[in-house]
């Protein structure tokens, strides 16, 4: 096992021309202090979690302390931010640390966010606060844990330094490790500010690290696009299934790798509300949760404008096209999955959408409902779900039509439902659970996080002993409004 002083980095971004980033060295906190430790996250890359102990653990990871063999930057990128293109920006609050080699040969970004003003700050502080870095921590645990292509994080470690928000907040940092932190932005940023050169060798880079089985042809950007079509269509598919809302779906927010990347406002249906909008920053509606699939694509638009120089227009228009059919097939197939069916019939569509109408109408839990749905037996005329659905009659007459599916695939009851709850999850992150943990956080108790951590590993299994945290959210967490600042 590793300790924080033989991590074996090997900084192949830092190597790229100087043009694509800045040094910087982390602005730390005068008392760092550990506030949660990640140890699924530390074995990624081969770190001893006896490290987690050490005050060199909150040092380093609260900016005091420079990991050896690291070399700290800032990335530049620009994007579209709500549909208007930004070409002033870039890590403002975050540097990438360096790049971790475990013993699998796999590599991990190590990004430390908070760490500090950067050339990219602009009018900001550099900061994070504790509530966003909570909420980061959970929400991309939860998220990988769903079986979601997403960035995870290490550690926080907070501080007792006031940062000043809409109100004067806890600062923290938060140590992410992805993949790769490489974004649609950065692209972006190269073709609209004229570097073709500059934009051919970042693709090279991201082929030879990130797609090499695209590497080598002429046709190479093309497959290599092509492949980030997929992933993102993919991605974005399921967060629709387990009920996920961005929140910030700006361009300089997608990974080129199709990772759920850079937890802001985001949230999961607790009722389910097709229109639902967790940012309440997002006047318009852009980033609704029934918006996502169409964002999605809209951000690869941009992406392939990016990429003109290097791919055919008509080949850039062809793979754009593939994208509503991954998308509608990964999402038709999970739905599929959520109901219980295991053969495709052209009446399964029109089955799931009439369920989601139902929920709808009834203002319905989205998680909770598709959980119960599989303890329906073939043959029950009122079962226990029905209960919660005021218009009985429609509900009733939706069970029939599902039940008579189930019967023309001869469905078992039993093995159905072990199928059933290992596509729909029991446990997720709903805001008022974020909330509460950020609450007790700020008072000094950070064993919420921990507790919330280790339930949402299993996100589909029973654990009766945290029933409670499959409730309904209680009144006052029904409509909690997630801001952008952190």
């Amino acid at each position: 096992m590793a300790t924080l002083r033989t991590l074996a980095f090997d900084n192949s971004f830092a190597r790229l021309p100087d043009a694509l980033f800045s040094r910087v060295s982390p602005e730390g906190f005068a008392h760092p202090h550990l506030v949660s430790f990640n140890p699924q996250a530390a074995a990624l890359l081969d770190l001893d979690p006896a490290e987690a102990a050490t005050p060199e653990f909150a040092a380093c990871f609260g900016g005091q302390k420079i990991l050896p063999g690291s070399e700290a930057l800032a990335m530049k990128y620009t994007g579209h931010q709500f549909g208007g293109y930004n070409p002033d920006l870039g890590d403002g609050r975050g540097l990438l640390l360096g790049e971790v080699l475990n013993t699998k040969g796999e590599r991990w970004d190590l990004h430390l966010k908070g760490a500090g003003k950067t050339p990219y700050s602009r009018f900001g502080d550099g900061r994070a606060v504790l509530r966003s870095c909570i909420r980061e921590y959970l929400g991309s645990e939860a998220m990988h844990h769903l079986g979601i292509a997403s960035t995870r994080a290490l550690c926080i470690v907070g501080s007792d330094e006031a940062v000043q928000r809409e109100t004067r907040e806890r600062g923290a940092m938060l140590l992410r490790v992805a993949d790769s932190h490489i974004r649609f932005g950065h692209f972006q940023w190269l073709y609209h500010s004229g570097q073709p050169e500059l934009l051919k060798t970042l693709a090279d880079y991201v082929i030879a690290r990130h797609f090499p089985e695209t590497s080598g042809g002429a046709d190479k950007y093309l497959r290599f696009f092509r492949e980030v079509v997929q992933r993102t269509a993919l991605m974005l598919a399921q967060w629709q299934l387990v009920g996920f809302a961005h929140g910030v779906m700006n361009t300089d927010n997608f990974s080129i790798t199709g990772h759920t990347f850079d937890y802001g406002p985001y949230g999961f249906l607790d009722a389910y509300e097709p229109g639902f909008v967790c940012n309440h920053s997002d006047h318009s509606g852009r980033y609704a949760w029934n918006q996502q699939a169409s964002i999605g694509l809209w951000n690869l638009n941009a992406l392939a404008h990016a990429l003109s120089g290097l791919i055919d227009h008509e080949a850039l228009v062809a793979t754009l096209q593939g994208y509503e059919a991954v998308f509608v097939g990964v999402y038709a197939d999970g739905l599929r999955a959520k109901l219980g069916l295991q053969e495709e019939r052209p009446e399964d569509r029109g089955l799931a959408i009439d369920f989601l109408e139902l929920l709808m109408k009834g203002g319905l839990d989205y998680t909770r409902s598709f959980r119960a749905l599989a303890t329906v037996r073939s043959d029950d005329r009122l079962p226990a779900l029905r209960d919660d659905f005021l218009d009985r009659e429609s509900f009733d007459a939706w069970l029939q039509r599902y039940q008579q599916r189930l019967l023309l695939e001869n469905s078992q009851d039993a093995e159905r439902a072990i199928r059933m709850n290992a596509a729909n999850p029991k446990y997720i992150l709903r805001n008022y659970l974020a909330q509460t943990a950020i609450d007790k956080a700020e008072k000094g108790d950070y064993r919420e996080i921990e507790t919330l951590r280790r339930l949402l590993e299993k996100p589909f299994d029973e654990q009766p002993e945290m029933e409670s945290y499959a409730a309904l959210p209680p009144d006052w967490g029904r409509h909690l409004e997630i801001s952008c600042s952190s």
